[in-house]
């Protein structure tokens, strides 16, 4: 076995994939300590819009012309609450919105923009849930061509009951 330290290199870019929920809350923690421990790194935020509801929502996407300011205002005020709070200062946070199927999303811009790491939260609460959500987990965590972190709620409870 090696002595050597890792070499920070190895993660220069960071996406974590956001549905609002409370697992994704906690997920981004572990977005953000990975990213502020590496320094210099990108972390970039991820909501992707199902494809099903793309005609209501389209205007969500921040490229589109004509965007509802109103839908732009309501996600933004999401994000402005749940995550910009959290970033500190200094590192490279970008947010991003993208409709379609979310694992392919997901995939796309991981590979678009190079990225060394996904986060993402594993929920389990309903049978429903935990199929469409593990589904798409099990996609990325099988297809990506990067490290993938599945951060389940549970180990939450985990962590509490250390404290």
């Amino acid at each position: 076995m090696s002595n050597q330290k890792p070499s920070n290199n190895l993660v220069k870019n960071i996406l974590f994939c956001t549905d609002f929920s409370e697992n994704a809350e906690f997920a981004f923690g572990f977005a953000l300590e990975s990213g502020y421990c590496r320094g210099r790194c990108t972390l970039y935020l991820l909501h992707v819009i199902p494809e099903s509801e793309a005609q209501f929502w389209k205007t969500y996407i921040y490229e589109v012309e004509g965007i509802d300011e109103k839908a732009k205002a309501d996600i933004d005020a999401i994000i402005d609450r749940k995550y910009r709070p959290q970033v500190p200062e200094g590192l490279d946070f970008h947010v991003e919105i993208r409709v379609g199927r979310d694992y392919i999303k997901i995939l796309e811009f991981a590979r678009e923009n190079d990225i060394d790491l996904i986060v993402i939260g594993r929920t389990g609460r309903s049978a429903l849930e935990k199929a469409l959500f593990g589904n798409v987990t099990e996609k990325i965590a099988r297809k990506a061509d990067c490290a993938v972190l599945i951060v389940p709620l549970s180990f939450e409870k985990k962590l509490s009951a250390k404290d």
